[in-house]
């Protein structure tokens, strides 16, 4: 009935996708198994895209040759950079997206990804023969072939419901459960974890009163998050803010003891940065409020996310509690909050390809690997697909550095670290952040994915144009004066220091108070020379500006880290075998199995001492 295929990815969503887009570009023959085609790339909990680092990764994924963020251009509501009072390396694009056409979008993007076929069925089990991963077995009893096996399960392992006291099985609300994979990687060696997530009520835009909350509109001159020739709609859809309050706590409070959490029905840990509004008000009692965020679904739904809200308890307790809320007088559910526990590996077992440790050419990616997050999952989606396509062709694994990209802080965390509770990425989880900026992306990754052959030379062309106009705008600022006359005036305004005479451009944008657009007011000439280029190429020759002796400190930084980073230790090394490493040394690194002496001086419990010993030994 089926061919053998060169990959198959399990599950739909952002990682799966991805992952299924990524190895059939780069020429594998994809199936992607899903148990629902009608979910394909849902958003199971919030309708956005982006945010505090994540935003930076969709734009990692975007510039070298993913989907997420031509996607969620393409169904962007309203669009917001944020922390842009903050540092460069701080700011992060975020966009409140159309939750049915971002899926609409994803299934019609595979449809015409030549190589992509689809199938829709529960993998209940892998075939597995002498060690490596050569296909799946489905709930029909259909056996189907592959040299590569990616799992991307999301919470639908052994996935548990909880609304209060009721419970059922379910990956997501109305979807059933997949069962049968956990049990066999267990067999086979592998450990699992229980993880949960929470996700709130829907409720009726009609039925909310709008003028008792703070409106928040998005930019003005907003941005996107894809480097190709996407735009977003210049209209956009108004979100808002509103606050719980005592009386709102004291009513949750009378659920506490039908909470799943609090009873100890639910097990797993859930994401420390996302708790549900339970957690909330225990954790912090002495907060007197939270902020609830508005957000519509899309452009032609009435359907409100009440970000904020995110709960399990009894569904009557939820709707008497939103009725206190400013706003939700007469808020009417749609559907009510509820958590989710799901099956999750230890990331630890994996390779930094993602490729697992003990069955060759099978690879996680997603919720599955123990983080939380669209963004997260979209981004290790598509770096298995890309190993995967590139192991079963004899290729070099994609490994991207902590000092090249944010994905590659995620998966070296992850790997190297682990994580006890859902993991998600912060922009102070990357110790190189000022490199790692929303803005350069492109400069950073298109190359490397032009090497790969994901994107063409077109575009690679595009981003060295973009490098070389950056860098004529530099010469050009050091090239041109501002009169003294005119720029003092102005300086004075912007709260900085006069000048005596003139002053070279370049030196005024070296100061934290003046923009290129204060400096175009004082120098027509300048203005007139920077109308040629667009507003990303001219941001990020001030951004170069501004900081240039910190990038160059940061780049020596890296360069001392690079002799580690690059010096690699052997897979089959027996560490037992060194007994001048510590006894807890030994143990960590006989598992985690380190790729280099950099991701070696990263694991937990693994000393400098061991490291230098380490380090004498690999040089002998």
């Amino acid at each position: 009935m089926f061919k053998k295929y060169n990959v198959i990815v399990v599950g739909a969503g952002h990682a799966g996708c991805e992952a299924a887009a990524g190895a059939a570009n780069l020429g594998s023959s994809v199936l992607l198994v899903t148990m629902n085609m009608g979910t394909i790339a849902q958003m199971s909990c919030n309708p956005a895209m982006g945010g505090v680092a994540k935003g930076q990764i969709v734009r990692e994924i975007d510039a070298m040759g993913g989907q997420s963020g031509i996607i969620s251009d393409k169904t962007t509501i309203q669009f917001r950079m944020l922390n842009r009072s903050k540092g460069p390396a701080m700011w992060s694009p975020r966009a409140q997206i159309d939750r049915m056409r971002f899926a609409e979008e994803w299934r019609l993007t595979l449809e015409q990804t030549p190589n992509v076929d689809f199938w829709q069925d529960m993998v209940s089990a892998l075939i597995v023969k002498e060690g490596k991963a050569c296909g799946v077995i489905t709930s029909l009893g259909i056996e189907i072939e592959a040299d590569a096996v990616v799992l991307t399960n999301g919470t639908f392992l052994n996935g548990i419901i909880h609304i209060g006291e009721k419970k059922m099985g379910g990956g997501r609300t109305a979807e059933r459960a997949a069962t049968g994979i956990t049990e066999q990687l267990v067999e086979l060696g592998f450990e699992s974890g229980r993880m949960k997530t929470g996700t709130p009520p829907r409720v009726d835009g009609r039925s909310l009163d709008y003028s008792k909350m703070e409106e928040q509109w998005g930019d003005s001159d907003a941005g996107k998050f894809s480097y190709t020739d996407t735009t977003i709609s210049k209209e956009q859809r108004c979100c808002w803010i509103t606050y719980t309050n005592s009386e709102v706590h004291e009513t949750l409070k009378e659920g506490f003891e039908k909470s799943p959490m609090f009873t100890g029905r639910i097990k797993g840990l859930g994401p420390r940065y996302c708790p549900s509004i339970e957690d909330k008000i225990n954790r912090f009692a002495e907060r007197e409020r939270h902020q609830i965020f508005v957000e519509p679904e899309g452009w032609n739904t009435v359907e409100i996310y009440v970000n904020g809200f995110s709960t399990s308890l009894p569904e009557d307790v939820q709707q008497k509690a939103l009725r206190q809320i400013p706003g939700f007088e007469n808020a009417k559910m749609f559907r009510p909050g509820y958590a989710i526990e799901y099956d999750f590996f230890p990331p630890t077992q994996l390779n930094l390809s993602l490729e697992t440790k003990l069955i060759n050419n099978l690879y996680f990616a997603g919720q599955i690997n123990g983080t939380t997050g669209y963004e997260e999952a979209a981004a290790q989606g598509f770096v298995a697909g890309i190993n995967a396509h590139q192991k079963i062709n004899g290729k070099e694994d994609l490994i991207l550095k902590r000092s090249e990209s944010y994905i590659g802080v995620l998966i070296d965390d992850l790997v190297t670290k682990g994580t006890e509770e859902p993991y998600r990425m912060f922009t102070s989880r990357a110790e190189h952040r000022l490199l790692l900026r929303q803005d350069n992306a492109d400069e950073r990754l298109t190359p490397i994915a032009h090497k790969l052959g994901l994107v063409n030379n077109e575009r690679l062309e595009k981003v060295n144009q973009k490098i070389a106009n950056s860098l004529a705008i530099i010469q050009h600022a050091k090239d041109v004066s501002v009169d003294k006359d005119i720029a003092n005036p102005l300086l004075e305004q912007l709260g900085t220091s006069t000048i005596t005479q003139n002053a070279r451009v370049h030196n005024l944008l070296g100061r934290p108070q003046i923009t290129t657009d204060d400096i175009r007011k004082m120098s027509a000439k300048f203005d007139e020379y920077l109308n040629q280029f667009d507003r990303e190429t001219i941001e990020q020759a001030e951004i170069k500006i501004k900081y240039d002796s910190y990038f160059e400190k940061e780049l020596e930084i890296i360069d001392k880290m690079k002799k580690m980073e690059d010096k690699e230790i052997n897979s089959e090394f027996n560490y037992h075998s060194l007994q001048s490493l510590s006894k807890e040394a030994r143990e960590k690194l006989m598992k985690i199995k380190p790729r280099t002496l950099g991701q070696a001086s990263r694991i937990s419990g693994v000393t400098p001492s061991d490291i230098s010993v380490l380090m004498v030994h690999i040089s002998r």
